[in-house]
């Protein structure tokens, strides 16, 4: 890599964190004017702690600002016809960003919403896969944790079939997704997780 493509992906590394770090949950919530959801419920701020708590609504507003905010980085990053490998690192700063942004003590939320936008422009397909069982499963289940955690363990093997070139993109986005979910899977295995 010269200098200046090294340059040039750092920048875009610095915007998807930036952006990612924007949480679409405290956005909506303060415009909303109702309590931080980081002090209500399970404390994260995301899209199923914003259902639980404000409704479908704010909800929806909350899922759509976070999946929509690392997108711009990413079509930038594709429009520079950039390798894949150099676009899955803009896409998994946009979910550190969300994860970890320091503008908040580095306490963000899952990034399961934030994945879900960065796949929807790197392997679409891949994304709508993977929504139509977190959709299914968090129908049925009635669970946001374990649709999340079902729809990212099998958004690897999605991409063999459907974005082979981005496999290993995808399994950086599960990995992280899977551990900013080891609360959960810890409170799943004791029956304390809360539904939807």
């Amino acid at each position: 890599m010269t200098v200046e493509g090294f340059l040039l992906l750092l920048t875009l590394v610095l915007l998807g964190y930036a952006s990612g770090s924007c949480l679409g949950a405290l956005w909506v919530c303060r415009l909303a004017g109702v309590g931080d959801p980081r002090r209500e419920g399970s404390g994260n701020p995301g899209f199923s702690n914003v259902l639980r708590l404000h409704g479908r609504r704010l909800a929806a507003a909350t899922l759509l600002l976070d999946a929509l905010k690392g997108m711009p980085v990413l079509w930038l990053a594709m429009g520079l016809d950039l390798a894949p490998w150099e676009q899955g690192v803009a896409g998994l700063a946009v979910l550190l960003g969300h994860s970890y942004p320091p503008w908040h003590r580095f306490r963000g939320g899952k990034a399961v919403a934030s994945a879900f936008g960065v796949m929807l422009v790197l392997t679409p397909w891949v994304a709508l896969c993977c929504a139509a069982l977190w959709t299914l499963l968090a129908w049925r289940v009635r669970t946001a944790a374990v649709a999340s955690l079902a729809s990212a363990g099998i958004a690897p093997l999605a991409s063999l079939w459907l974005a082979p070139d981005y496999v290993w993109v995808v399994m950086a986005f599960t990995a992280l997704v899977l551990v900013r979910h080891l609360l959960n899977i810890h409170r799943l295995r004791h029956g304390e997780e809360p539904g939807i």
